[in-house]
């Protein structure tokens, strides 16, 4: 039930998320993992919250920087729960998985947390989202398009972003590419290894 759109910095990507969402069921949750460190990015956030309140569609936000498994499985527990009371799941949006990234590099760095609790985390993740039976949409950027970074955390988020989008990419049903507000599903197209 998962469905993955990348794309670059302002391509449109987390636009084409939400309006994919208002189409796949009446209300959503939210899961946002940025965190607001400096005033700009307080303000941002504060207008993709008007935003979404201004759309028309029941969001519910749960602003979570690390913590996106577990809110996954508590998800699916409550619409395990509504389902079985006759009510229609609700569709979730996980705007985005960079930032999630960033904040366990940001967290790991910090708080010297050994090398293996990043591979931990991602594959906690990896598991929720597998095993999230309702509509599901993950929001990421590619980052690997652009030039090598000059600096050791640079380069480390590049690689992990780039490995982690392949793992989410390969357990998810569609997998969209949005370019200048242009979405493009990728797997329905994607080369197939049989046929050469």
């Amino acid at each position: 039930m998962a469905i993955l759109v990348t794309g670059g910095a302002r391509s449109g990507k987390s636009g084409f998320a939400e309006q994919y969402a208002m189409r796949v069921a009446a209300r959503g949750f939210y899961i946002a993992t940025c965190q607001p460190y400096d005033t700009e990015m307080r303000e941002r956030i504060g207008k993709h919250r008007k935003d979404r309140e201004d759309a028309g569609f029941r969001w519910q936000t749960i602003e979570d920087p690390h913590e996106a498994a577990n809110v996954l499985y508590r998800l699916k527990e409550q619409m395990d729960k509504e389902i079985s009371n006759g009510q229609q799941p609700a569709v979730v949006l996980l705007d985005c998985l960079t930032l999630w990234l960033t904040n366990w590099l940001m967290r790991i760095e910090q708080e010297s947390y050994e090398d293996t609790r990043l591979k931990m985390e991602q594959q906690k993740l990896l598991e929720a989202i597998n095993n999230y039976p309702y509509p599901l949409i993950i929001v990421t950027n590619e980052v690997g398009d652009g030039i090598v970074p000059a600096y050791p955390l640079g380069r480390l988020f590049r690689d992990e972003a780039g490995r982690f989008n392949q793992q989410i990419a390969a357990i998810c049903e569609r997998v969209f590419l949005v370019t200048a507000g242009i979405p493009v599903e990728l797997k329905s197209q994607a080369f197939n290894w049989d046929q050469l």
